[in-house]
């Protein structure tokens, strides 16, 4: 194989390699009875700095947050206008059975888009319109819900949208549109609020609280999963807050009276009591809240990417050299570090999920998730081979040297591995 054909085949490689779907489980649900609507989301993410923020231009309205999705913006993940129109976000894997609208208005900003809707819109046929009128395709990979204080709704997916007026809903992280049967769906928090609405439906806090709390999530390897609960009353305006999956301490805002202060926010966590499971949450360090191991992987990738092309020109030139398989075996073992240090950078549930991760679906990432298994296992004879190399001078001392380096960085992967419990199957 020529150099510019092995260039070429392994930039393919880390296209694919970098085609790995980001999930945060969340969950919602509407009910309506008698004339009252209540509204209610768990926001299941890692993020670690939820905010909640008044803006006032336009119709005036309620944001929740925690996540940067282009410049210094927050995007909201749920919110709630001064007529009683609410939204939330789940994303999900939406199905490519459309096509962008280059004749319709391009979203330049998700954030301002979102908000741009409560500030212009009073019911969901108005969104609905004003949705009409944007290409949606730059939103794939989302499914967003819009209720109004009569209890309708709307669900909008990147190609469809379904206007609705039962009086309960539910939904987590799956594409309506693509279900037939809803009773197929295994996701458990959504099981649990559809099974809870079974027996009772009511409009009070009390209750919705209760459904809340039996859609939230809190997963034993840290005690992570909800980090928000929002429940908005669109009748009264008010939204009640939930901090990481403690439903005994409630901070309710009036829409009206804070919108009476203009624009304002609050760090959601100073709102609240310490909590020992969000501390938690915070001193997990990972490749996403930790700089230096960010940094860290970084090099990684690139000293695999320079070992798998070098330890296998290598071989081809020199495979009757002693030890020579073994340079055949570095290049394959860095392609396949290389392709998890890409799964670990984008696939964030590894980090909180027990070991060995399963994602949702059938797919690489299951296989995937043996691979720190791998390194531990191969580690003692890299080591050894990497020894006799070295004292029997056995390759030049470019490959040594480069030998020497990828099995130090094994060695600090497999440390971060455990302390990710990446090996803790039996927990």
């Amino acid at each position: 194989m020529t150099k510019p054909k092995l260039i070429k085949t392994l930039s393919v490689i880390l296209i694919l390699f970098l085609s790995i779907d980001i999930g945060f489980p969340c969950s919602t649900y509407k009910v309506t009875v008698n004339g009252s609507t209540m509204y209610g989301m768990n926001y299941d993410t890692w993020f670690e700095h939820p905010r909640i923020w008044f803006e006032t231009n336009g119709y005036g309205a309620v944001f929740s947050g925690a996540n940067y999705q282009g410049g210094n913006d927050l995007t909201p993940q749920s919110g709630m206008n001064e007529f009683g129109l609410s939204f939330g976000t789940l994303a999900t894997a939406t199905p490519e059975n459309g096509k962008a609208s280059p004749n319709k208005i391009q979203i330049s900003s998700r954030s301002f888009y979102l908000k741009d809707i409560l500030h212009n819109c009073k019911t969901v046929e108005e969104v609905k319109a004003y949705i009409e009128q944007y290409d949606q395709s730059s939103l794939s990979n989302d499914v967003f819900i819009y209720t109004d204080k009569s209890g309708q709704y709307l669900i909008v997916e990147p190609y469809t949208m379904t206007l609705g007026n039962e009086n309960k809903y539910v939904l987590a992280n799956f594409c309506p549109s693509t279900i037939t049967d809803f009773r197929t769906i295994k996701q458990q928090r959504y099981i649990n609020g559809t099974t809870f609405l079974n027996n009772k439906i009511d409009t009070s806090i009390a209750f919705c609280t209760a459904l809340s709390d039996t859609m939230h999530v809190c997963r034993n390897k840290i005690g992570d999963g909800t980090l928000l609960t929002s429940i908005y009353d669109l009748n009264k305006g008010i939204v009640n807050l939930y901090f990481y999956h403690d439903y005994n301490n409630v901070v309710a805002f009036n829409l009206k009276e804070e919108l009476a202060k203009g624009n304002h926010s609050f760090e959601i966590p100073s709102l609240f009591p310490a909590n020992a499971e969000y501390q938690k949450l915070l001193d997990f360090k990972t490749p996403m809240n930790s700089a230096s191991i960010n940094l860290f992987m970084r090099f990684c990738i690139l000293i695999f990417l320079i070992s798998t092309i070098y330890f296998f020109v290598s071989y081809i030139r020199n495979r009757k050299i002693k030890y020579a398989p073994y340079k055949l075996l570095l290049s394959s073992m860095c392609l396949i570090m290389m392709y998890y240090i890409f799964v670990l950078a984008r696939e964030i549930n590894i980090f909180y999920f027990p070991a060995p991760y399963k994602g949702y679906y059938f797919s690489m990432l299951d296989f995937a998730a043996y691979i720190p298994f791998l390194t531990l296992l191969l580690i003692i004879p890299l080591l050894l081979i990497n020894r006799k190399v070295f004292t029997e001078n056995a390759w030049r001392n470019l490959s040594i040297w480069l030998f020497t380096i990828n099995n130090l960085i094994f060695l600090t992967l497999i440390i971060l591995f455990t302390y990710w419990g990446l090996y803790d199957v039996f927990n």
